[in-house]
């Protein structure tokens, strides 16, 4: 295994004179113009002394010049490590201190680390004036650049995850994770040489940075490039894209326009869901409205992809498919004993995009293995007989009730068949006598949902055990960038809703 972007620019430059990134405002980038940013960036990297092994935090726009960024640390062997730009002085003040960068890069200065600006047009001291020297400067130092080797398990990117349950843990990814993955997923999703992607993703997580450009740039194929998801945009740039890649609420808010789809989408090949879980109901009308039947894929900061639904065959609701090739998925117990067929348990993978473990964090790496090399994701789920695996939940939000077990997802399945609920949340909070009781935060389609009318909606469906004990109607759930509900947030915000008299 090799610098991944060795494989990247091989194809880059045979695809030179082909279409790259499609803007917003219609200018394109060719995969020359990439390449050519790339080589001003990485110059401009080992200027700044960043040498192989050095961590580089970037907290910038999306923008094409900072994926040429990411490209150019990759080229000089550096290590990757991108940041929210929601993210406030004071978390980034973490971030810079446990990462060690030898570079941060972004809006403005710092002073406790060798830092360079950079804006959305790629304006600032990182390029200084390079950007500015001409073409045939850029074509010097393309032709000029020179690629550090690296071997397949140096280290490529770290991932901070979102620090839910404590301090934020930065995954540690290779050259051989990100390439393995990117790899399988071109062959699992078909990718074909007339492809273009409509990329509105950002590009600092996992998603946009990593399973989206990864497949693009692996096959030569163009990106429609959209600085943020806007679904009135993107509705009209699907005209001329055929593989779309989002999160849950794109397709939500794409559906909520009145128009859509006011273009005609015969020509999309494919459209891919992930990051966070998709209701029955959106899954359901995608396909009535649009006629096409979104994949749903499985992935973490901590692993890229997992399973896949198929290309070619049935894709189930609430389910996300099958373990992708070579990786190896079970479902167990506490004790990481692998469960029967059908029974839910903690899922934990293992496979060459697995991570290596989590940034100067031996302990808590060492407790999330097992010994036998499985990683524990975390995830609860249950494999069927055909080997499809559907998410119940994180094991985290877990409610034990009375002693038993209640998987929230199935909770927020039951409630989001109810006509008058667009989507809810369902949570744990204390209970003098339960120990937790079930509570399920709601947004109604129009007037407020009641407690009444999820008893009798329910009745039927759930044991009594399982029913909300609480309501709460809401405007909108509390979710991070990727998507995911913030059930954190929710326990935190309605732990005394419950009337301790209700038993």
């Amino acid at each position: 295994m090799q610098n991944l972007y060795t494989q990247l620019d091989a194809v880059i430059a045979a695809h030179s004179e082909q279409p790259c990134l499609i803007l917003d405002d219609h200018k394109v980038w060719k995969f020359k113009d990439l390449q050519r940013v790339v080589a001003a960036a990485a110059g401009r990297l080992k200027a700044l002394g960043v040498t192989p092994g050095d961590r580089v935090v970037v907290q910038v726009e999306k923008s094409p010049h900072n994926l040429a960024l990411y490209l150019a640390t990759l080229c000089v062997g550096g290590v990757y490590v991108p940041l929210n730009t929601a993210y406030t002085e004071a978390e980034l003040q973490y971030f810079v201190q446990d990462a060690s960068p030898a570079l941060f890069v972004g809006g403005g200065d710092r002073t406790d680390v060798t830092s360079a600006t950079m804006d959305v047009r790629g304006e600032g001291s990182f390029f200084a004036d390079t950007l500015a020297d001409g073409i045939d400067k850029l074509d010097e130092m393309a032709a000029a650049l020179s690629i550090t080797p690296r071997q397949g398990e140096d280290l490529a990117a770290i991932l901070y995850t979102s620090g839910t349950t404590g301090r934020s843990k930065g995954a540690m990814l290779s050259h051989a994770n990100l390439s393995t993955n990117a790899q399988a997923l071109s062959t699992a999703w078909g990718w074909q040489a007339d492809d273009v992607l409509l990329h509105a993703l950002p590009i600092f997580h996992v998603h946009g940075l990593f399973i989206a450009s990864h497949c693009a740039l692996l096959n030569g194929t163009p990106m429609r490039w959209m600085d943020k998801f806007d679904a009135a945009k993107v509705q009209q740039a699907l005209a001329d894209c055929t593989v779309m890649m989002g999160v849950p609420t794109f397709y939500t808010r794409l559906l909520a326009l009145k128009d859509f789809p006011a273009v005609n989408l015969d020509h999309m090949r494919l459209f891919v869901c992930g990051s966070a879980p998709l209701t029955e109901q959106v899954f359901e009308q995608w396909q009535s409205r649009t006629g096409h039947t979104i994949l749903e894929r499985y992935g973490m900061s901590e692993t890229i992809i997992n399973t896949s639904n198929p290309l070619h065959g049935e894709r189930l609701p609430a389910t996300v498919g099958f373990p992708l090739p070579g990786l190896e998925l079970r479902i167990a117990d506490d004790d990481g004993n692998p469960l029967p067929t059908g029974e839910v348990g903690t899922i934990e993978v293992k496979g060459p995009s697995v991570f290596s473990g989590y940034w100067q964090m031996p302990e808590k790496t060492a407790s999330e293995f097992r010994k036998d090399g499985f990683f524990i994701t975390g995830d609860l789920g249950t494999v069927d007989v055909h080997g499809r695996l559907s998410i119940v939940g994180r094991a985290k939000d877990l409610v034990i009730s009375g002693g038993y077990n209640i998987y929230p997802k199935e909770v927020e399945r039951a409630l989001d068949e109810m006509p008058e609920v667009l989507e809810s949340a369902v949570i744990g909070v204390p209970h003098p006598d339960f120990g937790e009781a079930v509570v399920a935060v709601i947004v109604p389609v129009n007037e407020p949902v009641t407690l009444t009318q999820v008893d009798a909606a329910l009745g039927s469906q759930l044991a009594r055990f399982k029913q909300p004990k609480q309501i709460v109607n809401v405007d909108s759930l509390p979710r991070n960038t990727m998507g995911k509900v913030q059930k954190n947030a929710l326990r935190a915000t309605y732990q005394d809703v419950v009337d301790q008299a209700v038993t």
